[in-house]
């Protein structure tokens, strides 16, 4: 006599909720059959999810019930309404205007090419500069001894942008200057109206536009080819946040705005868009989205806090100086938070969205853990991520501020004179604050999908992980066998 395992039903593909149905165990677990019999032990019904028949963890995260959806609809929707209220009541629209210093970067601009270059000797074209007193222990006396010696480069530069174009002037290039000119080679030219008309025209950068779309496009292929549509989805969220950033952030801030305020409604924004276009209008996304706002806030409560305990002022080079000169009613140390703040969005988007998508799968994977034992396994998979992300945030400022290290290095200062100076305390602020939140991202995140799901679960009347509804299979398994 044959045992029931032996006689399955004829022509029945059994999926219904016993142990033959196409389960979500885990992906290690034995035994990969479909089990077409009522006493195979391939689905979860029996063995505790040993096995598994398809799985489709690697697919989209399953839906949750519609109770859960409005209840996180309830928290994201006044937010994302209030994200909107703020870009509109705060729209600078564009930059206000102001009369040209000619200092640094506030200096009028045009395109020109070098026509022709040649080799003079350095004498001839420095005759108006004092005769060198033979002293080269000092940096004045060596470009001194230089610009009298050696062989200088006399460059011919064509105009070719602008109001003069086609005008031609000269450039002298000493031997010992950074930037060398090539004929032939693109360059941008700064243009001073006021000034003497042999003097109105002077080489301040080499063009490199084309170097730098070519390595862009090169960036584009490779995200492309190896994330596909997502990969396509991640550069127009890329690119919509760089279009807020220079047409709201930066004009709203010179129009006199709170940095601050600024900063936390544009950094919202660009969370809502980056996140939602990346990974989908889904429960998933939401409570990353909500991980990272939390972690924001807190963001900004640190680093405003510790600025102003730190007297940062946010005023240390001549860029900065700069910006206060020509708006002196903006915030320098507003905007050092508005700055941390944006700093810290791009690290914890990639934190909270991974955390998020780790959690799901272990639900997924066993739906039978509750809360506890999702955050327990979230949390061991965040201290990995927590590690290597405080490691980069660290690496990225120190390398940023590498040249800045080494002036100190030459000066021999001690490490505490090098980190109370406020270029370097500016740094640690940023570092510290940003990984900060960073840190506190994780548990946060983690803990908020481990209650997420969990809720789904117990609230679903069926099995775990359907948000409540038994599947069509199932009813239609106890249908045929009822037949």
């Amino acid at each position: 006599m044959t045992s029931p395992q032996q006689t399955p039903e004829p022509h029945d593909h059994s999926h219904g909720p016993g142990p033959s149905s196409h389960g979500r165990g885990p992906d290690s677990g034995p035994g990969q059959g479909h089990g077409h019999g009522p006493g195979s032990g391939s689905g979860h019904g029996a063995g505790h999810g040993s096995g598994h028949g398809h799985s489709h963890s690697h697919g989209p995260a399953a839906p949750v019930s519609r109770h859960l959806r409005k209840v996180i609809a309830a928290v994201l929707v006044p937010f994302a309404a209030a994200v909107l209220v703020g870009l509109v009541a705060l729209w600078p629209g564009g930059a206000p205007p102001h009369e040209r210093t000619g200092v640094g970067f506030d200096r009028q601009t045009e395109q020109g090419k070098v026509v022709s270059v040649e080799q003079v000797d350095c004498k001839s074209v420095n005759a108006g500069q004092v005769p060198p007193t033979g002293d080269t222990s000092t940096p004045e006396g060596r470009e001194a001894v230089e610009a009298q010696q050696g062989e200088c480069k006399r460059a011919k530069v064509e105009v070719t942008t602008g109001p003069n174009k086609g005008r031609e002037f000269t450039e002298i290039v000493q031997p010992g200057a950074p930037r060398q000119l090539e004929e032939g080679q693109g360059v941008v030219v700064a243009y001073a109206p006021d000034a003497p008309y042999d003097l109105q025209y002077a080489v301040t950068d080499v063009n490199r536009k084309v170097p730098l779309a070519v390595l862009a496009a090169i960036f584009a292929l490779a995200v492309v080819a190896v994330g596909r549509m997502r990969g396509l989805m991640a550069l127009v969220a890329l690119a919509v946040s760089f279009l807020v950033l220079m047409f709201f952030i930066l004009p709203a801030i010179l129009q006199g705005s709170n940095p601050l305020v600024v900063a936390v409604v544009g950094s919202s924004a660009i969370m809502l868009i980056a996140l939602y276009m990346c990974h989908g209008l889904s429960a998933r996304t939401s409570v990353a989205v909500l991980g990272t706002l939390i972690s924001l806030l807190l963001i900004g409560l640190l680093g405003s806090l510790f600025i102003g305990w730190a007297s940062l002022s946010g005023n240390t080079d001549d860029n900065t100086g700069l910006i206060k000169g020509l708006y002196p009613d903006i915030d320098m140390s507003g905007l050092l938070l508005a700055s941390v703040i944006i700093g810290s969005l791009g690290v914890l988007d990639d934190v909270t969205v991974t955390q998020t998508s780790a959690v799901w799968e272990l639900h997924q994977a066993d739906p039978g853990m509750g809360p506890r034992g999702l955050y327990r396994a979230g949390i061991r998979i965040g201290r990995d991520h927590i590690a290597s992300v405080v490691n980069t945030l660290v690496l990225a400022y120190a390398g940023a501020a590498l040249p800045l290290l080494l002036l100190f290095s030459i000066a021999q200062s001690s490490m505490g004179t090098v980190a109370n100076s406020e270029l370097v305390a500016e740094e640690i602020v940023r570092t510290l604050v940003g990984s900060i939140g960073l840190v506190a991202s994780v548990p946060v995140t983690t803990a908020l999908a481990a209650l997420v799901v969990s809720a789904d679960r117990a609230e679903g009347a069926g099995r775990p992980g359907t948000g409540g509804r038994k599947p069509s299979s199932a009813r239609g398994g106890r249908r045929r066998r009822a037949k």
